[in-house]
C-alpha cells in the first residue's frame, strides 16, 4: 500500500518514512511539507494512505483533510499531532486514525493495519464478493469527565441504542457518543453484526449464541464472562448463521 508522509518538520518527517520502509506491504510514495503540497501530492501521486500532520503554516492538517476527502478516490487519512486537543475534530472529519507524536512504531503498525484489513473488504466488494465500506475509524472518540477518551476498534465489545445515545461497551468499562447505529453500522460493514434494533456487536467478539431459560437467544462474548446481549427473532437465523463460519 502506498503511503503519502505529512509534515512541516522534516526530521520527523524523515522519521516516519523510515518507519512506513521497514514495514511489509507498505512503501513510501511521496512526501510533502505543507497542507497545499499534501493535497497535490495525493491528487498526483493515488496513495493509499496519508499521515498528516495538523500544525502546519500555511493550510493545515485539517484542512487538508478535508479537502483530500472530497478527491474521487480520497485515500484513508490518519493524523499525526503531538496536540491531543485535535482529536475530536480529526474524528469529526472521519479520520481513519489518530496518532500522537512521537509516533510509536507499534502503534503505527496497528492503525496501518486495521486500514489495511478494511482496503481489503473494499477490494472484494469490487469483485462482489461483499458490501462496499469506507474508510473505518480505528478508534471511537468520546467527551468524558476525563476529557476526550479514545476507544481502540479492537477494544469494542458492542453499541447498544439508548434514547439519543449509543453506549460502547468496550474491554476497560464504556462511554456514550452521539453516533447513530445506522451510521456505525454503514461505517464498520463487515466487522460489526445487528443482533437487535438496539445493538450492534463486533463480530470477532461473538463466542457463541446460546438460549436463556425462558427459551430466548442470547449472544455470549469474549472479553466479559458474565454479560449476555438478547438476539431478537427477526435476527436469530442470520446470526446462527455467522457463528457457523467463526
Amino acid at each position: 500500500m502506498k503511503v503519502l508522509v505529512v509534515d512541516d518538520e522534516k526530521l520527523a518527517r524523515e522519521r516516519l518514512m523510515r518507519m512506513v520502509g521497514t514495514m511489509t506491504d507498505y512503501e513510501v510514495a511521496g512526501e510533502a511539507a505543507n497542507g497545499q503540497e499534501a493535497v497535490s501530492q495525493a491528487m498526483e501521486l493515488e496513495p493509499d494512505i496519508v499521515l498528516l500532520d495538523i500544525r502546519m503554516p500555511g493550510m493545515d492538517g485539517m484542512e487538508a483533510g478535508r479537502r483530500i476527502a472530497e478527491l474521487p478516490s480520497p485515500p484513508a487519512v490518519v493524523y499525526c499531532t503531538a496536540f491531543g486537543e485535535h482529536a475530536i475534530e480529526a474524528f469529526d472529519v472521519r479520520a481513519a486514525g489518530y496518532l500522537l507524536k512521537p509516533v510509536r512504531r507499534e502503534s503505527l503498525v496497528e492503525t496501518l493495519g486495521n486500514i489495511g484489513r478494511v482496503n481489503r473488504v473494499q477490494i472484494r466488494s469490487m469483485d462482489g464478493e461483499s458490501p462496499e465500506t469506507e474508510h473505518a475509524r480505528t478508534h471511537i472518540s468520546a467527551k468524558t469527565r476525563r476529557g476526550i477518551e479514545l476507544v481502540p476498534l479492537t477494544e469494542v465489545l458492542y453499541f447498544k441504542a439508548d434514547h439519543k445515545y449509543v453506549t460502547v461497551r468496550h474491554e476497560a468499562g464504556e462511554v456514550l457518543i452521539d453516533d447513530t447505529l445506522r451510521d456505525l453500522e454503514d461505517e464498520f460493514g463487515d466487522r460489526v453484526v445487528r443482533i437487535h434494533r438496539n445493538a450492534l456487536v463486533l463480530i470477532d467478539r461473538i463466542d457463541g449464541l446460546e438460549r436463556d431459560p425462558r427459551g430466548h437467544y442470547q449472544v455470549r462474548l469474549r472479553g466479559t464472562e458474565a454479560e449476555r446481549l438478547d438476539v431478537s427473532r427477526r435476527h436469530v437465523s442470520g446470526l446462527r448463521r455467522l457463528v457457523q463460519t467463526l
